[in-house]
């Protein structure tokens, strides 16, 4: 998930700001993002050494995707007046693209990050279950096929609280980041 982030975040940024940029890598991202991150198991396990980078990369891709678009899509909402009143002012393309665009786009970049974090759950969780010997996933799989009921929901029930807490990290970073945003 961070390393979708860090390779998202700038991707989609400066997809949003070159037009020429987008031309050339969007028709790139809109081939491969309908692909399901799943699908991506029986590849990544024959080109990735171990099941964890596997895990990784598969879970990087349901994240990965997500964020590119809504930041892409943030981009592109952000008020073109702002951009041309700083223009007119003197601003300098860095000063418009720090105190302009990027806070503008925070709320599509929380959003798409919170979606991800979704996603991220559901991929590796079952990318454990297919492919792994270790993690939640792996221990509900297994556990439905012992017959251990109880377990099953013990590791659902821990998947969804892990899920909870980590989009809840974000939806804290994203109000703490974005407090022109806070409802009365």
């Amino acid at each position: 998930f961070i390393v979708a982030q860090i390779v998202g975040i700038p991707l989609g940024l400066a997809m949003g700001i070159g037009r020429h940029f987008r031309d050339l890598t969007f028709p790139i991202i809109e081939v491969f993002r309908p692909i399901p991150p799943l699908a991506w198991v029986p590849t990544a396990v024959i080109f990735w050494p171990t099941p964890e980078m596997s895990i990784t990369f598969v879970t990087f891709l349901g994240a990965f995707f997500t964020l590119v678009l809504n930041i892409l899509g943030g981009v592109k909402n952000v008020d073109i007046r702002y951009v041309r009143a700083a223009k007119s002012l003197g601003s300098s393309n860095g000063d418009i693209f720090w105190r302009i665009i990027l806070p503008a786009t925070f709320p599509s970049l929380f959003t798409g990050m919170t979606v991800g974090m979704g996603i991220t759950w559901e991929v590796v969780v079952a990318a454990e279950m297919i492919a792994s010997r270790s993690g939640l996933g792996f221990l509900t799989w297994r556990s439905y096929i012992a017959g251990d009921y109880p377990v099953i929901v013990i590791g659902m029930i821990s998947i969804g609280v892990a899920g909870y807490l980590s989009s809840a990290l974000i939806r804290f970073l994203g109000a703490r980041l974005t407090p022109w945003l806070k409802i009365i």
